[in-house]
């Protein structure tokens, strides 16, 4: 059988599972896929549907997006943005409510420079980190100004009323 042309993401996934130090069984068993097949994709005998590389990511704990490029599902100009989201949205030092804001940050930036915001901007953003508020912004429009749990809660910013304490 001969190699079909899906980049070099055979040698990838080889390279990414020895990191892990997982066996091709082990990994295998991990992504909910056969031994056989997982060892045609790493020898670039078989093309992988979006959905196995989704879950042989998974099992590898590496960026989706990344093998999706790899293999020729996603174009290149994409993956750095899809990058940039996947480790916001992977980030266990911040809650839900702050990557949705995050986002809805980094997508005003992106167009402010001309690129028209991401396929997982918006309400689609929210929904992969579990953000049923709406658009997270506050009042004022600006995202979480005025939230709870934002630092300083809705006192702090130039916004804020002055305090009528005498201070010591």
């Amino acid at each position: 059988m001969a190699s079909l042309n899906v980049g070099n993401l055979g040698e990838y996934l080889r390279e990414q599972r020895r990191n892990a130090q997982l066996s091709l069984r082990q990994l295998a068993d991990a992504a909910g896929v056969s031994n056989p097949y997982l060892s045609q994709i790493e020898r670039g005998l078989r093309k992988p549907s979006a959905e196995v590389l989704q879950q042989v990511a998974k099992a590898l704990r590496i960026s989706a997006e990344t093998l999706y490029v790899r293999a020729g599902i996603l174009d290149e100009r994409g993956r750095e943005e899809l990058e940039t989201r996947a480790v916001i949205l992977a980030d266990p030092s911040i809650n839900e409510r702050q990557k949705s804001v995050l986002l809805q940050i980094y997508d005003s930036f992106r167009k402010e420079n001309g690129f028209e915001p991401g396929p997982e901007s918006g309400a689609d953003a929210r929904s992969q980190t579990g953000d049923t508020s709406g658009s997270g912004a506050g009042a004022d429009g600006h995202p979480g100004a005025g939230s709870p749990g934002t630092a300083g809660g809705s006192d702090a910013g130039p916004a804020s009323k002055p305090s009528s304490k005498p201070s010591h």
